[in-house]
């Protein structure tokens, strides 16, 4: 939870600190450039994705895990104490820069070294289960920064907050890492690493092992592709498309952001445990086809509202879309791959796919709105959820043919 904060208080907090680093400009080109830098963390993910995949497949998850929230925290703590433009001048987004690269990296080994150790540490039966806690936990870090947010803006006005406050966040950040650097230090290891082969450990996490499952690594991006535009749209961009299209208070946003997520994070393991019963697809299914068909409705609908209300309740209707993948898209990529590779092999093609598409969304949407075709980024979202349809269709029901289970009954 405290590295996916570390990670979401940059985007909650960009409508604040944009003028520091950038403070030329109307507010949408400020904000483009913040997307940039957001977009920019993004491109260190498929990076991070080998290096700590490599590293969690060869020395184990939990050494992964440690050092990914030891790089992520010193990423916060570095933006906490930078200058802004007027002090130090054109250093200013430079080290804005260098520190969501390292964020980046982190936070690529984060993703799957952490759905391979929810995945292997889970009973028979209860996989979908487990692994969507790890959206819970993202949803979490992203729920704990808007509540930041929430209490900084009730606490400071908002000359304070772009002055000053919206540093205190980064700094909490990297405070509780030092906790989580604990917690992750006394962690189990799982069984399935434990007992790998000697074979098994000499291949481990190499690209060339990754390259005998060709089949599997292209269907994890086309997973990730419509799953992660939409995710990062729902989440990340919405926040700033209710003020700036919707016309809505920043503080009122805050709120109906808080509350969604709140109801989103509940919804994961929920929609977990039924995929244990019914299966993975159903649940792909159900956000592909509902994805494609309602997502420019549902933006244009709020768009030409103007209302706090029908905002809330639009942006939900997204948001339980959303978890037919949120809740299921660690296990059903962890089921894809052996133990020697699974960090590997959902890390590195969800990096890629996400660097790609997911971290470019909000900068995608803004460049649109900033051309006045602001209509065409609804359309794309609905296009890259269209596409991973296809894959939902044409893959076999991964809980059925998992390496997972195959590995356990050996």
């Amino acid at each position: 939870m405290i590295e996916w904060y570390d990670w979401y208080v940059y985007a909650a907090f960009a409508v604040y600190f944009s003028t520091d680093f950038f403070p030329s400009g109307d507010t949408t080109s400020q904000l483009l450039s913040t997307a940039a830098i957001f977009a920019i963390g993004f491109l260190m993910r498929p990076i991070g994705s080998l290096i700590m995949g490599r590293y969690a497949d060869r020395h184990g998850r939990r050494a992964a895990l440690t050092l990914s929230i030891t790089i992520m925290a010193s990423g916060s703590l570095v933006i906490a104490v930078t200058p802004n433009f007027h002090t130090i001048g054109v250093f200013a987004p430079i080290i804005l820069v260098l520190a969501r690269l390292f964020q980046g990296l982190s936070l690529g080994g984060e993703y799957g070294t952490s759905a391979t150790y929810l995945s292997e540490m889970a009973n028979k039966g209860r996989r979908g289960f487990y692994s969507s806690f790890q959206y819970v936990t993202l949803v979490g870090g992203q729920l704990v920064a808007l509540g930041v947010q929430i209490i900084l803006q009730l606490m400071l006005n908002e000359a304070e907050l772009k002055a000053w406050g919206w540093r205190i966040p980064f700094i909490i950040g990297a405070l509780g890492a030092l906790a989580v650097l604990w917690l992750r230090l006394s962690m189990d290891e799982s069984d399935q690493f434990k007992h790998m082969s000697g074979k098994e450990k000499k291949e481990a996490g190499t690209i060339k092992a990754l390259m005998q499952y060709p089949k599997a690594v292209l269907t994890v991006v086309g997973l990730t592709l419509g799953g992660t535009v939409a995710f990062y749209t729902y989440t990340t961009y919405l926040q700033k498309f209710m003020i700036n299209s919707v016309g809505l208070d920043k503080e009122v946003v805050s709120l109906i952001n808080f509350v969604a997520l709140l109801i989103f994070l509940v919804l994961q393991p929920l929609a977990g445990m039924l995929s244990d019963r019914i299966g993975r697809r159903p649940l792909l299914f159900f956000f592909g086809i509902l994805g494609t068909v309602l997502t420019v409705p549902i933006f244009l609908l709020m768009k030409a509202s103007h209302s706090a209300t029908a905002a809330f309740l639009l942006m939900l209707a997204g948001l339980v879309i959303v978890t037919g993948y949120t809740s299921i898209n660690a296990i059903v990529k962890a089921e894809l791959f052996p133990t020697e590779i699974r960090a590997l092999g959902v890390g590195l093609p969800y990096g890629l796919t996400v660097a790609i598409f997911g971290g470019t969304a909000e900068f995608v949407a803004l460049w649109f709105k900033s051309i006045g075709i602001e209509t065409m980024f609804f359309i794309y979202v609905a296009i890259c959820i269209f596409i991973s349809l296809i894959v939902y269709w044409r893959m076999q029901e991964s809980s059925k043919n998992s390496y997972i289970e195959a590995e356990m009954e050996k």
